[in-house]
């Protein structure tokens, strides 16, 4: 990174030895004012907050599209920020054409300052980390915080020369796309050791027939639930610290969070229906589940919960079904499940193995986890420096 920001300190010295202007964004851009019908969007360009990919990864298509009035407008170069919880740091840069709501703000850089504002540098300078903290520090409410739209425009940012625009892009343009290859590398390392995990887990939760082990069905030693339906409206009304868990696997299977809960203790939850069908879990603590989430409480005092969760994260795929094209495990098929139980010893102690192998495939602290989380510490740090300018005083 050394030549690039001596090659950007040379531009400097050239162009601007003095220091750069630096303006509120909104002396420069705004927010959209345009409009678009509905009957012109489709799950390609009609942008929500859902489908708004959260750590400024961009977008994916939308499940959910609106069929009737008239939305907000974007165009390519306008910048597309998640207003909902800024701390998710859901940002894109369009590419297209499209219409977004009302959780979504859409900022557009001023006509007349386009001949000294380029779009990809603003969208660096509204995907940093300073611009994040400055959004969370301004945003308004506790438990479901939203942008301040004000704020926002609030917002300094440096102009300096074109120029030096263009090359600070090109450098984290650069440094982005070596990022994503590197981090490609380690995460398919990433998944060999997972696979590796899944293999001696498989082979720890296999015993020979003696010293007491025995095969037993889930519904001799698990009392056995569903949870309740829970609309996305729902959560939003009643917001709060409380995880839901549902038929996601990412994020830990976390749909939202609520202000209240339905059980406490340990327990190992299942999703019922779907394609992660069989995705089992293990619970501690206070949370509530939707209908499309099983739910074991362990009854017997010689089975460990967590053993059993890694148990029938080996075994529960098998007994999912694909009857009508949808994938399910209901509970009357989880209560025919069998596992191996042997004694409450062994148990503890093939638990302590996993969770030790676990944490090393998993833990953003140990190993390969750790060395991405290194490189993107690492982007960030250059491009923080890149994008931090002395301001020229008349």
């Amino acid at each position: 990174m050394t030549k690039p920001m001596s090659k950007i300190e040379n531009l400097i010295a050239k162009l601007c030895p003095k220091g750069v202007e630096i303006k509120e964004l909104g002396k420069v851009a705004g927010y959209s004012k345009t409009r678009i019908a509905a009957t012109e969007l489709n799950n390609g360009n009609y942008v929500g907050v859902d489908n708004l990919l959260p750590n400024k990864q961009g977008k994916t298509f939308s499940n959910y599209v609106p069929t009737t009035g008239r939305l907000t407008r974007f165009d390519a170069d306008d910048i597309l920020l998640g207003n909902i919880r800024p701390y998710l740091k859901k940002v894109w840069r369009a590419t297209h054409t499209g219409g977004t709501n009302g959780d979504v703000l859409v900022i557009r850089i001023d006509e007349e300052e386009r001949i000294r504002l380029q779009s990809e540098f603003l969208y660096y300078l509204l995907s940093s980390e300073s611009f994040f903290a400055f959004d969370m520090k301004h945003a308004k409410g506790a438990k479901m915080p939203r942008g301040n739209k004000k704020s926002i425009l609030k917002f300094k940012i440096p102009l300096p020369p074109l120029a030096i625009q263009e090359e600070i892009v090109k450098i984290l343009n650069s440094f982005t796309e070596l990022e994503a290859e590197l981090e490609a590398e380690l995460e398919a390392e990433l998944e060999a050791r997972k696979r590796q995990y899944e293999h001696y887990r498989s082979e720890l939760l296999t015993f020979n027939e003696e010293g007491g082990v025995r095969w037993v069905a889930i519904s001799e030693i698990c009392q056995i639930n569903r949870g309740r339906v829970m609309s996305k409206d729902y959560l939003r009304t009643n917001a709060g610290e409380y995880p839901v868990y549902s038929s996601q696997t990412v994020d830990d299977g976390v749909f939202g969070r609520i202000n209240t809960y339905d059980y406490d203790g340990e327990y190992i939850t299942w999703t019922t229906d779907g394609a992660n069908a069989g995705s089992i879990f293990y619970r501690n603590g206070k949370f509530s589940i939707t209908n499309v989430c099983g739910l074991l409480k362990v009854k017997s005092s010689d089975v460990n919960t967590k053993f059993l969760a890694y148990s029938l994260a080996t075994v529960a795929k098998k007994y999912v079904s694909a009857g009508m094209g949808n994938p399910k495990i209901m509970s009357n098929v989880m209560a025919n499940v069998k596992v191996q139980i042997p004694s409450l010893v062994e148990q503890e102690r093939v638990v302590s193995i996993l969770d030790n192998f676990n944490a090393l495939v998993n833990d953003i602290s140990i190993g390969l986890p750790a060395e991405l989380s290194a490189r993107r510490s690492q982007y960030e740090y250059y491009r923080g420096k890149l994008l931090t300018f002395n301001e020229y005083v008349h």
